[in-house]
């Protein structure tokens, strides 16, 4: 617990991506006074490193895996990952069973459009009339540039992207995507669901992630299945960088903390 008579507090900071190689490594200890909030990690963090200074604005704060304002009080041994913006899977979390209702997993090898039909396999039951499969897969075209990637992007204009990488903070990305299935059964009433994302290296072509939904009627099938993906995309804590010929762009947007609000009757 946070020291009463003075004594700092010990934290233990993550960093990723763009972050991490700004940085130049990936974790660091910081003592922090009692009552230091994520904010004042925040400043500690970038006393050491000023570098990272301008990526403020677009940073966002996770402690001991969940996300936090920035005014969260912090105890003596908390966890504080300074998440930069996101792409927008590592060790399986949930492998999956035969009738296993939802398939949570991040993959460091690779999978084709196979996947589509084995996940359904996996997943669907005699009461399903809708199996909805999506794939998503590398492209040429290079994708927005995350904030402070904008000079590296700019230094690569014209180029194809040759393959992606993907980084995780593995233990809170499958939290995330646990948390999106939740709001996929409340919302949707399907709790036949499969996010399997790729981490590590990802050659053009090959696919990154498959989601599959499965349910009695399309409509919540295809409403899970675009959900699934939109929120994975917009929260879970997996970066992605495009690699060129020589370098690389960082792609992705400050991360949404919350789900998305759902649409009032007009």
């Amino acid at each position: 617990m946070t020291s009463a008579d003075g004594t700092p507090i010990h934290v233990h900071v993550r960093l990723f991506a763009m972050q991490r190689e700004l940085a130049g490594t990936r974790t660091l200890d910081l003592d922090l006074p009692p009552g230091a909030t994520v904010d004042d990690a925040w400043a500690g963090l970038v006393e050491r490193y000023p570098v990272l200074a301008p990526g403020r604005p677009a940073v966002r704060f996770a402690v001991n895996g969940g996300y936090m304002p920035a005014e969260t009080r912090l105890a003596d041994g908390d966890e504080v990952a300074m998440i930069p913006p996101v792409s927008g899977g590592g060790d399986a979390a949930d492998s999956g069973r035969e009738g296993q209702a939802r398939i949570l997993e991040l993959r460091s090898v690779p999978f084709d459009g196979s996947i589509l039909a084995e996940l359904g396999a996996r997943l669907a039951t005699p009461e399903d009339g809708a199996v909805v499969g999506f794939l998503g897969v590398t492209r040429r075209s290079p994708g927005t540039p995350a904030p402070g990637q904008e000079a590296e992007a700019a230094r690569h204009t014209g180029r194809v992207v040759q393959a992606l990488t993907y980084e995780t903070h593995p233990q809170m990305a499958l939290a995330v995507l646990a948390e999106i299935a939740d709001e996929i059964e409340r919302r949707y009433g399907v709790s036949r669901l499969a996010i399997v994302h790729r981490e590590g290296d990802v050659p053009l072509g090959e696919a990154s992630v498959a989601i599959v939904a499965c349910a009695p009627h399309r409509e919540a099938a295809f409403n899970a299945a675009r959900y699934a993906i939109d929120e994975t995309k917009a929260r879970a804590p997996i970066w992605k960088a495009e690699r060129f010929a020589d370098g690389h762009v960082w792609i992705g947007e400050p991360a949404r903390e919350s789900p998305k609000t759902e649409a009032k009757p007009g």
